[in-house]
């Protein structure tokens, strides 16, 4: 499958996985370019919350010529620091915007790396989805914003019985998108996910780490936003007038501080909840990824070399 399409290099895997590291590696070496997969690393002004891979704006030579661009330890990423946080940022939209990239990155003669744990993100280039663009209704969310998860996912499980198997039940953004592009399309939300022909010749790179080490790695990555800023960061953003109901703001690494900065909870229980939905949101994206089964998963670094020295040579 694929043979004979540009070819196109994923790594992925739950957050604190070690991706950027390993990516960051695998780019110098094979002369790569980096296109995020991160549904929160896109925000600008949100870097400590979102883990965002260090990196500055600078000139560079692109397929036309000079233009800036986002460089982490001298290499080119995408889809990185690019989105308001006042903004909503769909599927559709990072579809489009991440496929023009990889295009171009081609073009330069430079091998594309999607590098990500946004399971829908990665999905949408894998497997070509076809989506639906049905624009946002602000009365209809008004109405769904005021249901409880429980009540949002029993109306969808009644127009959507397939889709109800696999959405995240825990997202309340996500449950109330797919109620609203089923109501507006009249057709159960899986059934308009088709999957096109394959654009690109994809080997998929799985971070394979145990999950204690996993565990013991967001609680130490946790700690280290905290020490570096986070609180200021959120400080920042709230000044500005971002509130708390924007995705951005209701991502995690920002929403648990709400009640903290509301005033009715200690910043030790914030960063313990912080550290619980991060672990659980690590575990929804092993579950996710678990079901491809054309995943290659690696323990180490050298194994991920090799794997990606044969599939380019």
């Amino acid at each position: 499958m694929g043979e004979g399409l540009p070819k196109l290099i994923v790594i992925l895997g739950p957050t604190a996985s070690g991706k950027t590291g390993v990516s960051l590696a695998m780019a110098k070496k094979y002369n790569g370019a980096i296109i995020s997969a991160d549904s929160r690393q896109m925000y600008k002004k949100m870097d400590i919350g979102t883990a965002k891979v260090e990196g500055e704006w600078q000139w560079a030579f692109g397929w036309k010529g000079p233009q800036r661009m986002y460089l982490a330890d001298g290499v080119p990423h995408y889809m990185v620091d690019c989105v308001d946080p006042g903004k909503r940022f769909t599927v559709a939209a990072y579809r489009d915007q991440a496929l023009k990239y990889i295009k171009q990155i081609i073009r330069m003669g430079k091998v594309p790396m999607l590098v990500g744990g946004t399971g829908l993100y990665i999905s949408a280039i894998v497997d070509n989805l076809q989506i639906p663009r049905v624009p946002p209704n602000k009365k209809l969310r008004e109405s769904l914003e005021e249901k409880s998860l429980e009540e949002l996912f029993a109306l969808f499980e009644n127009l959507d019985p397939e889709g109800a198997k696999v959405i995240d039940k825990k997202n309340k953004r996500r449950l109330i998108r797919a109620l609203e592009v089923s109501i507006f399309t009249g057709e159960p939300f899986s059934a308009q996910r088709t999957k096109g022909d394959p654009m690109f010749d994809v080997l998929q790179i799985g971070m394979d780490v145990p999950r204690e080490v996993l565990h013991e790695r967001i609680s130490n990555r946790v700690d280290e936003m905290v020490d570096n800023g986070l609180i200021d960061e959120i400080t920042q953003l709230l000044k500005q007038k971002y509130s708390w109901v924007l995705p951005s703001m209701s991502g995690i690494g920002y929403k648990q501080f709400r009640k903290y900065f509301e005033g009715s909870e200690s910043l030790e229980d914030a960063i313990s909840h912080l550290k619980r939905d991060t672990r659980r949101f690590a575990r929804r994206q092993r579950t996710w990824f678990r079901r491809d089964k054309r995943i290659v998963w690696c323990k180490d670094r050298e194994e991920i070399d090799e794997r990606i020295e044969q599939f380019l040579s």
